[in-house]
């Protein structure tokens, strides 16, 4: 049976669930089903996604092309996953793997690249050129999206500016906290929502989640309201580099810090004391497909044609 180019489906590889979506040829979502991801093994995995595509098939009644967002990326260097904090993945060729499960070519990607993807398309970058999406959730990454094609680069890492270090530090974020890559002060060891509630609960002398801490600067408990205003500086300054350098139309915030809503007003007020222009029209947007956006992403890995 042939493949009909106007059906797509997507999926998104977590560590705890794998979803997947079939989208029409307009977007309109047309199947969506979840499975837990089977822990420990490789090839569980694969059959996994390859079952979840067979259910989207036969509820469509039609072969459809597929795309897989993961939590690495391809190797160009070697066809391998790479860089997965689902390690078993590393080191396998999964993109191919799945193409010979399923009988047809299988476009793989980064998870933060789809999520981009997302939005560029039909999200909250539609109709702009150039969009940046930030993942600011457990880690912090970010995909690049020019003209509706996804950026990635020859070593496959477009946009990972969360392993860059902390721009413009101030005397007491030198040098920074140790991040997992080996490396001290990268922007994630900051900006990561863990690092947001370490760094409150430092100066409040108690733990609280984001939004909690969200909640209280909203309340105007200054305490609270003095860690948002920290973070969001830190955020301007970290954006205020990917603005200077790739100067995109429109920055998405995806993960859970995305959902703080006084960043879209206080990070605009403070990013362009360090952009290098005189103004900034870059607008600074939250997600339309939120949590979504991963998975239908994965799906428009194969544009229209």
């Amino acid at each position: 049976m042939r493949i009909d180019p106007g059906l797509r489906i997507g999926v998104d590889l977590g560590g705890t669930k794998i979803e997947a979506v079939a989208l029409g040829p307009d977007g309109a979502q047309l199947f969506r089903r979840r499975r837990p991801t089977p822990r420990g093994a490789y090839l569980p995995i694969m059959e996994a996604i390859a079952g979840l595509v067979r259910e989207a098939e036969a509820a469509l009644g039609a072969r459809a092309s597929v795309g897989v967002g993961i939590p690495g990326t391809i190797s160009p260097a070697t066809g391998l996953v790479k860089n997965a904090n689902s390690t078993e993945l590393i080191g396998h060729p999964l993109h191919r793997d799945l193409g010979a499960l399923l009988d047809r070519e299988v476009r793989v990607a980064n998870d933060a690249d789809c999520f981009a993807l997302s939005e560029a398309v039909d999200g909250a970058g539609r109709g702009a050129r150039s969009v940046f999406a930030v993942i600011l959730g457990t880690g912090v990454g970010g995909g690049i999206v020019h003209a509706g094609i996804p950026v990635t680069g020859p070593n496959s890492i477009a946009g990972e500016w969360g392993h860059n270090p902390m721009p413009w530090p101030r005397d007491d974020e030198r040098p920074g906290p140790r991040c997992y890559c080996g490396l001290d002060g990268c922007i994630e060891t900051f900006l990561c929502g863990p690092a947001f509630a370490r760094d409150h609960a430092a100066r409040a002398g108690a733990s609280a989640t984001a939004p909690e801490i969200a909640a209280a600067a909203a309340r105007g408990e200054a305490v609270a309201r003095e860690s948002l205003e920290r973070y969001a500086d830190r955020l301007a300054r970290a954006l205020a580099t990917v603005v200077n350098i790739l100067d995109p139309e429109v920055v998405v915030l995806g993960g859970g810090m995305s959902q703080v809503e006084a960043l879209y007003t206080l990070v605009p007020e403070r990013w362009g004391r360090w952009i290098f222009s005189d103004e900034v029209a870059t607008r600074l947007l939250p997600p339309v497909h939120g949590d979504s956006s991963g998975v239908r992403g994965a799906a428009w890995l194969w544009p229209a044609t």
